[in-house]
């Protein structure tokens, strides 16, 4: 019976040793043709290489035995100490055993509880008793602290998981050097791709970026072909899909598509604490899909074995396809990129009836103030939720169909649970506490003071209703907007959120720009005017989980800094003094020279304290939405050429593209 335990051991060794060699070959296959086990195996043993196999072996020897039998393996290692001496006198030299060398590197206890594995169990015991798939802690504190410098005694793992390997490009994708196709090698063409995907990026309009990835591309490139691709600028990569499927005609011209490829499936998120967040999101095939195109063109060619589900031909709308999502119903849509002249002429409109509001919104403000009084709850309800949304900004509200679960709301659709009304709070009368969902469940809560009609109104909405009652019970998004395109034609709701936006910034900038600020000064600037709108807007986000990492790090440039300036100061005070006793070309030229010093680190001083304040007043606010969305883009185009600002400060690459329109055709003289 032993002596069948031992060779069920030896064979299930042997195939656990082939299996070995086998995953050894194909290691060899990783990245860059690294060799991992090799590398593990010159880890291991450098440091006296024999005595280490040796000791792997007999470990080996003693585990493969049940640890059940102590008298097993008491006979085991003496066997092995007993080989180990032999070894020894044969060479001569002064080894001490396997099992010696544990006993000396592990501390009291370790190994004696080793020898506590029951028979049956697979050898893998949490320290403490604990089996694996346990759900328990491994409560290591109580183990005592060992100082004997070994970070632990056993480690087993199953490595890094690599990603999968390189596919290369199919036929229709090809590489054009100097006009001509190049068929390059795997490693070469891989990189290539990563500089095609970010061909649309800023990142590669900057010449460092251009120079380092050249630079690296060619140690990746054949002798070949480094004889023959010599410059970057000569280099072309036509991707075939992004070239199709990029791309449309639009009356002529050659326009950029925004989001062409269909999202992936894969879990749903949503923003803030959307609950259907973890849903999962279908893969679309294209019978779901939709294709808006002009009579007469080509129509797109579904996958092979697929057909669309429907092909339409309607120039009123500006997307390209369309279909339906699962996990809320929605529509979504392939659209035109936003520097296209579709998505331009519409950004332009929307801000020019946004400023024609301007001329119109006294008026409209006194209409709706006479509404509070108006005999009728229906003309009071929509007074009360316009003065909302002129003077708060709130998104109108949409209605919601049935099967959308998320509770978010806007202010036609606010319950009356969703406000609180305060006669007197914080010394302040006729306050109004707003808490609610906003869209993409962000929380908005407020506490406003609002004019004593509106007070007395919100009670009478009120007035015995329960806490999930509509507060504007008689009123909707559909009515209240078609009352306004009376007051002004184009107008809804949501242009008042564009008005204020826009109005909010022009102010606060000609409040915080003055013409003697540095640059830094000017961006802070800014960023403060754009913050007031984002606050307006109810713009948040949560703090950057390395906010508190990147803070530290500027405290210590700052600190760093102030060192150098008071060292700075101190050596201008002494060469003052130097050449106060006995003035000459020599310490005039040192004064000057310590006093430029202390000027630039002065400065340099200031821009990181002003770094510093700017990030810690946007820490929890979001400017990107009301700067792409709700400011006219003009606004800020001025302001830069009115201050000698660049517009590379505000505006990046891409959201140069989107307002191409409003950069070309702004003066400094322009006011919203």
């Amino acid at each position: 019976m032993e002596r069948s335990d031992k060779k069920s051991k030896k064979t299930g060794d042997s195939q656990k040793d082939n299996k070995h060699k086998h995953k050894s070959k194909s290691s060899k296959k990783g990245h860059h043709g690294t060799d991992e086990r090799k590398v593990g195996e010159i880890s291991a043993n450098s440091s006296d290489g024999n005595s280490k196999k040796r000791k792997s072996k007999d470990s080996c020897e003693t585990d493969v035995l049940p640890t059940g039998d102590s008298k097993k393996e008491t006979a085991v290692k003496k066997e092995n100490a007993k080989k180990e001496r032999e070894k020894k006198d044969r060479s001569g030299k002064d080894t001490k055993t396997s099992d010696e060398k544990k006993r000396k590197n592990k501390p009291e206890g370790k190994e004696e509880s080793k020898k506590k594995k029951k028979d049956g169990d697979d050898g893998k015991t949490k320290k403490g008793g604990k089996k694996e798939g346990e759900d328990s802690t491994w409560k290591w504190w109580e183990e005592g602290n060992s100082n004997n410098g070994n970070k632990w005694t056993t480690l087993e793992h199953k490595g890094p998981l690599f990603p999968p390997e390189y596919e290369p490009l199919p036929n229709n994708v090809s590489f054009f050097y100097n006009g001509n196709p190049v068929k390059l090698t795997l490693p070469a063409e891989e990189v290539a791709t990563f500089y095609a995907k970010m061909l649309d990026h800023e990142y590669t309009t900057k010449s460092s970026f251009q120079e380092n990835f050249f630079t690296d591309w060619r140690e990746e490139m054949s002798v070949e072909e480094r004889e023959q691709i010599k410059k970057l600028s000569k280099c072309h990569t036509i991707i075939a899909n992004l070239e199709e499927y990029g791309f449309c005609e639009l009356d002529g011209h050659r326009e950029k598509i925004g989001n062409f490829r269909v999202e992936p499936p894969g879990l749903f998120r949503g923003r803030g604490e959307h609950p259907k967040m973890g849903k999962l999101k279908k893969r679309i095939q294209p019978e779901e899909i939709t294709i808006n195109c002009s009579k007469g063109s080509n129509i797109p060619v579904a996958p092979k074995g697929h057909r669309w589900r429907k092909v339409q031909h309607d120039n009123t709308v500006t997307w390209l396809a369309s279909w339906v999502e699962n996990v809320q119903g929605n529509f979504k849509y392939v659209m035109l990129n936003p520097s296209s002249k579709l998505k331009g002429e519409k950004d332009w409109q929307k801000y020019e009836v946004a400023r024609k509001l301007k001329l119109k919104v006294e008026t409209i403000r006194r209409l709706y103030r006479e509404d509070w009084k108006n005999r009728e709850m229906k003309t009071r309800q929509r007074g009360v939720a316009l003065y909302f949304i002129d003077k708060l900004a709130l998104r109108a509200g949409n209605e919601k169909e049935e099967s959308e679960t998320a509770d978010t709301v806007g202010c036609c659709s606010l319950r009356v649970e969703h406000i609180t009304l305060h006669q007197e709070k914080g010394g302040q009368e006729f306050m109004v506490e707003f808490d609610f969902l906003g869209k993409d469940s962000i929380r908005y809560y407020n506490e406003v003071p609002v004019e004593g009609r509106v007070f007395k109104n919100l009670k009478l909405f009120m007035e015995n209703k329960e806490p999930e009652d509509d507060l504007f019970d008689r009123i909707n998004t559909t009515y209240l907007n078609k009352h306004l395109n009376q007051s002004m034609p184009g107008l809804t709701a949501k242009v008042f959120r564009t008005f204020n936006a826009s109005t909010t910034l022009q102010e606060q900038l000609n409040k915080l720009t003055t013409a003697d600020m540095s640059l830094e000064e000017k961006l802070l600037s800014y960023n403060r005017a754009n913050r007031a709108v984002a606050i307006l807007c109810n713009h948040q986000r949560a703090a950057p989980k390395t906010f508190e990492k990147s803070m530290q790090n500027l405290q210590d440039k700052i600190a760093q800094k102030q060192q150098q300036l008071d060292v700075a100061r101190k050596e201008l005070k002494d060469a003052k003094k130097e050449h106060k006793r006995g003035g000459t070309e020599r310490t005039r030229k040192l004064v000057e020279k310590k006093e430029a010093v202390v000027k630039r680190l002065e400065e340099q001083l200031k821009k990181l304290q002003l770094q510093m304040t700017d990030r810690e007043e946007n820490k929890v606010i979001a400017l990107g939405t009301s700067k792409l969305n709700y400011l006219d883009p003009r606004i800020s185009v001025a302001w830069c050429r009115k201050f000698n600002v660049p517009i590379e400060k505000i505006y990046n690459k891409t959201q140069r593209d989107k307002f191409a329109w409003a950069i070309d055709m702004t003066e400094e003289d322009f006011q919203f």
